[in-house]
């Protein structure tokens, strides 16, 4: 048998060197996907697959409770753009005076002991928020009196069952009994209508110290759909309270869109109450002082005539000019390049003087007119 040349020799070594490495990559890749419970991985090549779990986790959609959906993965940063929230601080504080004088207020309406808390102040799309009422619920549409605008009041169905349960005389320490299936009752509306009475005044009362507003309730809906009072995609702020009576209780959301908080937008971006956004009103009074004390000159002006340029040059001195103003002509008092007002010119002991007839400049400018005598200059 003949010997291998060194080209056959080569060869075969470099086969050998490749199936090696062929059969441990096999290997590593088989071990990989069947941990990540994949297809196997190509021969010579180390790959990984990811699982329907962590699929999830990168997209933001392995959290089903209500306070996690969404603040996680690429469906957290698609959703970050998707309102424009405007930090109001000054809100914080109306409605942590909301929640002092709704537990208070509460518990002389239901004569239990009522615990309210405050649970999140969010930013949210209108739309979305209709969409995400969970019926059956009693929504109650409310008007700012001041603001001339709208808001909503959601009460849940746990809360409406244990106020009526509480009012009309339930037994303490047994759960609320909730019958699905069926619209509200004319009482059992009545009595969240006398509950978010209630609420609407306290907010007017926590609003109180930033900025008078009345809250009026205007109508009671059960269909979101009849409760809309701004478009879809407008930016609203709900803010989310939680009412405990011992073993009853439920939620309470208050809907306010931006359009409705315009009005008082500058007071709400305050970090606190009375913030002067760097005034300073000592100095401001200081400079009213001053300006009342300043003096200014005033001119007589006669009459008024435009001339040639070539008539102004041929001016020597005895020329006479003629002035189309008789003794008893109206005269203008002007300060710089404004007219401030008329009068008539006479002579008041040994000085020259004008009698105003009328104010040009000020409040009721177009309507005051003095009699003769009754101010000199």
């Amino acid at each position: 048998m003949a010997e291998p040349t060194d080209d056959e020799a080569a060869a075969a070594e470099w086969a050998a060197m490749m199936e090696k490495e062929d059969a441990g990559g096999a290997e590593d890749g088989g071990a990989e996907g069947d941990d990540a419970g994949g297809a196997p991985a190509a021969p010579g090549k180390s790959t990984r697959i990811l699982n329907q779990d962590e699929i999830d986790s990168l997209l933001g959609f392995e959290n089903d409770g209500d306070g996690d959906k969404d603040r996680s993965g690429i469906r957290a940063i698609i959703n970050s753009a998707l309102v424009s929230y405007e930090r109001l601080p000054m809100l914080d504080i109306v409605f942590d005076r909301l929640v002092r004088l709704l537990t208070t207020s509460l518990r002389n309406f239901t004569s239990d002991n009522v615990e309210v808390s405050l649970d999140s102040i969010t930013s949210i799309r209108f739309g979305d928020y209709l969409n995400s009422i969970p019926l059956p619920a009693i929504i109650s549409v409310f008007r700012a009196e001041e603001w001339d605008n709208y808001g909503l009041v959601m009460v849940d169905s746990s809360l409406i069952y244990s106020i009526v349960d509480v009012l009309l005389g339930g037994r303490r320490g047994t759960a609320a009994m909730r019958i699905e299936g069926r619209p509200y009752t004319t009482i059992e509306r009545n009595l969240v209508e006398r509950m978010v009475a209630v609420v609407l005044t306290d907010m007017s009362s926590a609003f109180e110290p930033l900025s008078p507003v009345q809250f009026l309730y205007d109508r009671i809906e059960t269909n979101p759909r009849f409760a809309t009072i701004a478009r879809s995609a407008n930016a609203a702020i709900m803010v989310r309270l939680r009412i405990d009576m011992e073993d009853r209780g439920g939620k309470l959301e208050i809907l306010l869109p931006y359009a409705t908080l315009e009005p008082v937008r500058e007071l709400l971006l305050q970090m606190f109450m009375g913030e002067k956004f760097g005034r300073d009103s000592i100095w401001e009074n200081h400079l009213a002082t001053q300006l009342w004390a300043t003096e200014v000159e005033i001119e007589a002006v006669l009459d008024e005539q435009v001339m040639m340029l070539s008539e102004v040059m041929a001016l020597e001195v005895g020329t006479t000019i003629m002035l189309n103003s008789a003794p008893d002509s109206s005269i203008m008092l002007r300060c710089g390049e404004v007219d401030i007002v008329t009068g008539r010119m006479g002579r008041a002991g040994g000085r020259v003087a004008v009698r105003v007839d009328r104010v040009l400049r000020g409040p009721g400018a177009q309507s005051q007119n003095q009699s003769p005598g009754q101010s000199q200059g």
